[in-house]
C-alpha cells in the first residue's frame, strides 16, 4: 500500500466536534475517518456518509439459505431418496419449514457477521494505523486527507480556530494490512500541539 500524508486534529468535547465537521466539510477538505470514544448519533450524517446496505446483504443471504434448502430436500426426497414416509407426498413442504426456517436465518447472520467484518476490516490479523493513542479514550480523533493541493499549515490553523486541541501531521497507509503490531517499531506519530 501506499503511504499518504493525513492531518489530524484531536476535540475534547463532540459538541465542537459536529460544528468542526461541518466546517471541514464546507472548505472542500476530504475527512479520511473520525474515531470516537462511544457512538457519536447524527455523525455519519453530519460526515455525508451513505446509508448501509447491510440489510440488503442479509436479504440475499437470507434467500440464499432458503433457496438451498427447499432445493436440496426437494431433490432428496423427490429424486435422490424418495421414500413414504406416513403417507405424505414426496414434496412435503409444509414439513420442510422448519429446516428452511433455520438454514435461512443461520445464512444470513452467518453472511451478515461476515461482510461487517469485511467492510470494517476487522479480524486478528488485520492492523491499521492507529492515529492517536487516546481515540479510544476521551478523545474524539478527525483525520482529513491530505493531497496534493492540500496546504497543510492552512488546514492547521483551520482545525485550531474549530476548536482541535491537538494536531498534527502524521504519514502512514491508507488501508489495513496483514502483520502484529509487537513487531513494528512505533505505532503512532507523537502528537505535536499546534
Amino acid at each position: 500500500m501506499a503511504l499518504k500524508k493525513f492531518v489530524v486534529g484531536c476535540f475534547d468535547d463532540e459538541n465542537v466536534l459536529f460544528p468542526a465537521v461541518g466546517k471541514v466539510r464546507t472548505a472542500g477538505y476530504k475527512i479520511h475517518d473520525i474515531y470516537t470514544p462511544f457512538p457519536v448519533h447524527g455523525l455519519d450524517k453530519a460526515m455525508g456518509l451513505r446509508d448501509t446496505s447491510l440489510h440488503t446483504a442479509g436479504f440475499v443471504y437470507g434467500l440464499t439459505g432458503t433457496t438451498t434448502a427447499v432445493t436440496f430436500m426437494s431433490w432428496v426426497f423427490t429424486k435422490d431418496w424418495p421414500m413414504n414416509i406416513g403417507g405424505k407426498p414426496h414434496f412435503a413442504l409444509p414439513a420442510w419449514i422448519p429446516i428452511t426456517f433455520e438454514l435461512t436465518v443461520l445464512m444470513a447472520a452467518v453472511g451478515m457477521v461476515l461482510t461487517f467484518c469485511y467492510i470494517c476490516q476487522l479480524a486478528p490479523f488485520i492492523k491499521k494505523h492507529p492515529f492517536h493513542q487516546r481515540a479510544t479514550d476521551d478523545q474524539f480523533v478527525m483525520v482529513i486527507e491530505c493531497t496534493d493541493k492540500t496546504d497543510e499549515l492552512l488546514l492547521k490553523s483551520f482545525l485550531d480556530e474549530a476548536g482541535a486541541k491537538e494536531i498534527n501531521t502524521q504519514v502512514a497507509e491508507e488501508g489495513w494490512w496483514i502483520g502484529r503490531y509487537d513487531q513494528d517499531q512505533k505505532l503512532y506519530n507523537e502528537p505535536s500541539v499546534a
